[in-house]
């Protein structure tokens, strides 16, 4: 009897085994970054508040996705890639929340509609 699939695992990608004082050092990061971007509410530092949220949020995706999706040990453009999209998604955010408070000086809110009975 043949075995027909003793062939078949022998060209699948093995997992890579991150040890777990990387994992927890990511963690640890992750965590000081957390309270970093809770501690900066406490700061009036303007429209850098805005910014220094949205550096941090990259950061920490960067860091998830680099480690615990084990994008670090793939090939460097995929991190690249990646990390530049983060960017360029928090620049475009903090770009449109910029624009957003330009237009709130000039918003009045509309007056209530409501018929007296």
């Amino acid at each position: 009897m043949s075995d027909v699939h003793a062939d078949t695992h022998s060209h699948d990608a093995h997992p890579h085994a991150v040890p777990v004082r990387v994992l927890l050092t990511v963690f640890a990061l992750l965590m000081l970054f957390t309270f970093i971007t809770v501690a900066v509410t406490w700061i009036d530092l303007g429209s850098f508040n805005v910014w220094l949220a949205l550096l941090i949020a990259v950061v920490k995706a960067a860091l998830v996705a680099l480690y615990f999706m084990h994008l670090r040990w793939d090939s460097p453009i995929n991190g690249i890639v990646l990390i530049l999209g983060f960017a360029f998604v928090a620049l475009f955010i903090g770009v449109t929340l910029i624009d957003a408070r330009a237009y709130q000086e000039n918003y009045t809110p509309p007056q209530s509609s409501r018929l007296a009975p």
